[in-house]
């Protein structure tokens, strides 16, 4: 585990490194981390997001991300981008927008990187808040 604290938000081939973490390492990092599968039922998810996003693992894990956890990502901005890179043969999907959430929370501004590819185990959004 050493050394996965120091992982950042904009590290190159992070999925890759992210899909070899295990769960105690996910929770060193310091930014949110929700990892889900081409259904879109969440697998993986840090204590950092538990703790921002004030949702439990039991309230995440093996729900379906865009339509039950979070479905203010429901939308071209997020979860269109990852049907659009499995409709393109699980083309490598790596990008950062700003964004505001809004369930459950007075609205945030955040910066959310999305992560796919067929190269990977899961599909990713990872959260950097504000400091």
């Amino acid at each position: 585990m050493t050394g996965s604290s120091n992982l950042q938000f904009n590290a190159p081939d992070l999925g890759a490194q992210l899909d070899a973490f295990d769960a105690a390492q996910l929770d060193t990092l310091e930014f949110g981390v929700i990892g889900f599968d081409a259904a879109t039922v969440v697998h993986r998810y840090n204590s950092f997001e538990e703790r921002c996003a004030g949702l439990s693992p039991q309230r995440v894990l093996g729900f379906p991300l865009f339509t039950t956890v979070a479905p203010c990502m429901n939308n071209f901005m997020v979860a269109q981008r990852f049907e659009d890179a499995a409709a393109n043969g699980d083309a490598a999907l790596d990008a950062t927008i700003d964004y505001v959430l809004t369930l459950r929370m007075r609205p945030v501004k955040v910066q959310l990187r999305l992560l796919a590819g067929s190269h990977l185990k899961m599909r990713y959004v990872l959260v950097q808040r504000p400091a």
